[in-house]
């Protein structure tokens, strides 16, 4: 995000705090910042984080070295989710992190959302295609029935119906022409709330 009241530097310090809390969960340290960017005096990094901070970018707690938030001025706006890469709808693969965001005005707009595009066509009769984008909420457990990405302890990621037996959960398909997965063990790793469709 290019934000016309931040100087050139103040924009390269202010897109570094944004990528690492994307990346990391959280901001760099002020040291971090000056070894970036070659600033030798921490003073000199101080006054860039107080002038984006004044800027209403990122707000900073005084006694933690690592306390640098985002406001929801910068990237939480209310209809930007986090673009969180692919998602198997076919055979398993791991869905990735990105750091891109979609802006979907105020639609599926939460804190604790993300959006992943669908790859495969074992959902089609849930009607979310290939290609579809579905809206997950970030939540560890799910209810049977629900639609759930769920990873597998041998990390692979996958969008399916969510169904624990007595001993295995099934990971069952939207598509009577597949078979459901059966694993021992898999965690949630959201819930979906909604589809954008990616064609008619």
């Amino acid at each position: 995000m290019e934000n016309a009241k931040l100087t050139a530097r103040q924009q390269q310090v202010y897109d570094l705090i944004r990528n690492l809390i994307v990346q990391r969960g959280y901001g760099p340290t002020v040291r971090e910042i000056g070894e970036q960017f070659g600033i030798k005096s921490p003073n000199g990094v101080m006054c860039h984080l107080k002038a984006i901070e004044r800027k209403g970018l990122i707000r900073r707690s005084p006694n933690k070295s690592r306390a640098i938030e985002l406001t929801h001025q910068a990237d939480r706006s209310p209809g930007a989710i986090q673009f969180a890469g692919v998602v198997a709808a076919g055979p398993t693969t791991l869905a990735f992190e990105q750091n891109e965001r979609m802006d979907l005005s105020e639609m599926f707009a939460g804190e604790n959302r993300f959006i992943l595009q669908v790859s495969g066509d074992s959902m089609i009769e849930a009607h979310i295609a290939d290609g579809d984008y579905v809206v997950v909420e970030r939540r560890q457990w799910a209810s049977p029935g629900q639609i759930v990405v769920a990873q597998t302890p041998d990390g692979e990621a996958t969008l399916k119906y969510w169904y624990p037996e007595e001993d295995r959960i099934r990971l069952q398909p939207a598509n009577r022409e597949m078979e459901p997965i059966y694993v021992r063990d898999a965690q949630v790793m959201g819930i979906a709330v909604g589809v954008i469709r990616q064609k008619l």
